[in-house]
């Protein structure tokens, strides 16, 4: 069942992403013709590669919205028992020699976050992978009180981020927006500029969003978590 067409309309991508809801992982998978992995610790972009192809994205690994006519960045969320997301979302890598030259109304972070399709899935552990079911996806843009909120944390990490001061960052700064490590080995290397505008070889870095943000957003779509993240998310 792969879409190779990309969707014209938001209506045509969100009723298309509707028609998924309530699959299980592996009846996704069969649609696809693709195996699901036992495990998604070393295979966690699965669910949102095999949404992309079914939803027919078209970004690819590009810098830029996943359905680029629509101007729509697709966000796969796990959410628990309860309906409470499990983890942060990444939004995106960060180029640590050059952040310092961007300001948030050119942010990548920002034109990733204008307009996305938040499709939540069931990441509860103990639910075999193949068993998880995909939840009711939703189109959402940011208020302006979401967007003063994310330009305020992302001006503070950026500027700590151009200042030269990279590896002082930590996860703990930022309300909403932060900044974690982001490399498939402890190995990988960036270049990074320090305070003296030397370069230097930095662990890669990405934006993410903290869980408490997105389970605001699907509180706000969806109400408040209840006891049966299926049964809330309309799966």
């Amino acid at each position: 069942m792969a879409v190779s067409r990309a969707p014209e309309t938001e209506s045509e991508l969100l009723s298309r992403a509707h028609a998924l809801a309530g699959l299980t992982l592996a009846e996704l998978g069969q649609r696809l013709g693709v195996p699901v992995p036992a495990d998604l610790t070393r295979a966690k972009g699965w669910f949102g590669q095999a949404l992309e192809r079914a939803l027919g994205a078209t970004a690819s690994s590009r810098a830029a919205p996943d359905f680029e006519a629509l101007g729509v960045e697709l966000k796969t969320l796990p959410v628990g028992a309860k309906g409470v997301p499990c983890e942060s979302t990444f939004v995106c890598t960060i180029d640590l020699s050059r952040i310092g030259d961007v300001d948030w109304t050119t942010s990548l972070v920002r034109k990733k976050l204008a307009r996305v399709l938040w499709a939540p899935v069931e990441g509860a552990r103990d639910i075999p992978v193949p068993a998880r079911r995909i939840g009711t996806a939703l189109l959402w843009s940011p208020s302006a009180d979401d967007e003063d909120a994310l330009r305020f944390d992302w001006e503070e990490l950026a500027g700590i981020i151009g200042r030269g001061d990279v590896e002082n960052l930590t996860g703990h700064l930022g309300r909403h927006l932060q900044v974690r490590p982001k490399a498939a080995s402890s190995r990988s290397r960036r270049r990074g500029v320090d305070g003296e505008g030397a370069s230097f070889a930095a662990l890669p870095r990405g934006f993410y969003l903290r869980a408490s943000f997105t389970a605001r957003i699907l509180a706000e779509r969806f109400g408040a978590p209840g006891s049966n993240a299926g049964d809330q998310y309309g799966v």
